[in-house]
């Protein structure tokens, strides 16, 4: 897996950089993301965002948002507004330039009536299975289409009557006339036009055929000017296509350049599984907290900047690779640790009773809000009799490792006192349900007078000021590295976790949590960050853990 933070340059930035000196397009730069709302937009897409942004910033070019919008049977105006929502949200801004392909509807209808006159597209009848039957293989030519030299007039005809809407969908196509014995697949008579009688979510019912993605997205770049059209692996070989297609026009040509896609560990990317996931019921959502989409993860807590500082640590390169799931929740903890205030909630509560302290009373205690951030201050948590500690901070009969709390032991409360655990009490089924304590007035602010020391310090919060909360304890969606590695025969879905998530009811957090808003985020000391949830209303908190504090990545790195 690729772990490693690359250096700052990268084999597009250095085409980019030769270009500019050698003046081709006259020095100039112009980039943009072109994505099909068909789906939400997910961290491998930010990666592409970052790319195409960051260079356009870096050479101070413009920089485009264009929707490829071309297939209304899968396309929804919600995609689009989710797409431009989470490219703001990642702080991206392409100014007065959004445009659509669909904007160029009419100018790709005459560039392909063009090419029909060129003899160089021409009107098929072939069914949609018959024309993958009929490509040939790798090793093996196609077969030309019976309609394959259809006289120019009579595709002029067909074509125009395709337009008007004329014939049932599927019963025609419009294809490019190349090579059916091309070593290229994409070579071989590629479909142009297809007859979809479908609203579109932008030209409504103007139009009856619609583009192929093929067509539409080269000449799309070349009528915006887009010098160097910046797009994932998968897309090279389609490069000799978009080629001969712009050499026919003999319009302005853009430089294609290829760069591997994000893989991430334990994570789908496909859009066609995301969707699947989603309209299966697997996940609550395009925004489910455990999806890689932007929503989810803006959701789950994520921040912009741990979004782009992950790009920025992939680096771009040529090659597949498999980026480690630790490297994403290394950004955010660095970014949350940095901004993040610190409070305490106690998720799995286990009540204390301090004997000694006196009944009814209660003091505020100074908390540091973020040792990160001393201009963060402090803040006031009320301390009382009754408190509850972690359930796991407490074991009747411990290990030789274990330093927290056990019968007869001292232990520090945190900003509080030393206290020491006198009586166990139990229920009828013999669960520990109550500690009966005592404190040591001299230990206040966590430290001994006589010097004494203890091994471990526990969060807490007052029982009798405590705000309730619902807790979501999130994991990995998959429980393989790569979900898809099954089986033969078997299916990617069996790999799901069935643990990844956890909602815990009935937690204890400190009152000054009262009245956040969703989207507030914030560490609970010595359990993780979280973050307010949008199920959130004013009688309930519910808080999302966006990751926990143990970073796996850096102890990686400090193996490797």
């Amino acid at each position: 897996m690729n772990n490693e933070t690359p250096e700052k340059s990268h084999f597009i930035r250095n085409i980019i950089k030769e270009d500019v000196a050698r003046g081709v397009n006259d020095g100039r730069v112009h980039t943009r993301f072109p994505p099909e709302p068909n789906g939400y937009p997910h961290i491998g897409h930010a990666k592409a965002i970052c790319v195409n942004y960051g260079l356009a910033e870096e050479f101070h070019a413009p920089y485009n948002l264009r929707f490829d919008d071309t297939n209304p049977v899968k396309e929804e105006q919600e995609y689009i507004d989710a797409i431009i929502a989470d490219i703001k949200w990642l702080s991206f801004d392409w100014e007065d330039r959004l445009y659509f392909a669909s904007d160029y509807f009419e100018q790709l209808y005459q560039w392909a009536v063009k090419l029909i006159r060129d003899g160089k597209a021409y009107v098929c009848e072939l069914t949609a299975d018959q024309i993958r039957e009929t490509r040939g293989t790798l090793t093996k030519p196609g077969v030309e289409s019976p309609y394959r030299n259809r006289p120019v007039e009579e595709n002029l005809d067909l074509f125009a009557r395709m337009k008007n809407g004329e014939f049932p969908d599927g019963s025609k196509t419009l294809r490019a006339k190349i090579d059916m014995a091309a070593g290229n697949l994409n070579l071989r008579d590629p479909v142009m036009y297809r007859i979809l009688h479908a609203s579109h979510p932008r030209t409504g019912d103007d139009w009856c055929i619609y583009p192929m993605y093929d067509w539409a997205h080269g000449q799309s770049d070349s009528i915006e000017k887009i010098t160097h059209s910046l797009c994932s692996i998968e897309f090279e070989d389609h490069r000799p296509l978009y080629d001969w297609f712009l050499d026919q026009l003999g319009e302005f040509h853009p430089q294609q350049i290829e760069f591997a896609r994000l893989n991430l560990s334990y994570t789908i990317l496909s859009k066609r599984k995301l969707i699947r996931l989603v309209n299966e019921g697997h996940v609550q959502g395009w925004d489910d907290p455990r999806l890689p989409t932007l929503s989810g993860l803006r959701r789950r807590g994520y921040t912009p900047a741990s979004i782009r500082d992950f790009c920025d640590r992939i680096g771009v390169a040529k090659k597949d690779s498999t980026v480690d799931l630790a490297l994403l929740e290394h950004c955010i903890r660095g970014d949350l640790n940095k901004q993040a205030p610190r409070f305490m909630g106690v998720l799995r509560p286990l009540k204390v009773v301090i004997d000694n302290y006196p009944e009814g009373e209660s003091e505020e205690l100074e908390a540091v809000n973020n040792p990160e951030d001393p201009s963060a201050g402090t803040r006031e948590v009320p301390f009382s009799r009754v408190l509850y500690i972690e359930r796991e901070d407490f074991m009747e009969d411990p290990p030789k490792k274990f330093f927290r709390l056990a019968p007869g032991r001292e232990v520090r409360l945190r900003y509080a006192y030393f206290i020491t655990c006198n009586e166990v009490v139990k229920d009828a089924d013999g669960e520990v349900i109550e500690l009966r304590c005592s404190y040591d007035p001299a230990t206040k602010g966590g430290d001994a007078p006589d010097g004494r020391k203890v091994k471990a310090t526990l969060h807490w919060v007052s029982a009798k000021h405590a705000i309730d909360a619902e807790v979501r304890l999130y994991d990995t969606l998959f429980t393989t590295e790569d979900p898809e590695d099954v089986p033969e025969g078997g299916d990617w879905i069996d790999n799901l976790n069935p643990k990844s998530l956890e909602v815990l009811t009935g937690c204890k957090l400190e009152p000054n949590l009262r009245g956040v808003e969703p989207g507030f985020s914030c560490q609970f000391e010595r359990q993780g960050y979280f973050c307010v949830d949008q199920d959130s209303d004013g009688d309930k908190i519910i808080f999302n853990r966006t990751v926990t504090l143990r970073d796996a990545w850096k102890r990686m790195q400090k193996k490797g």
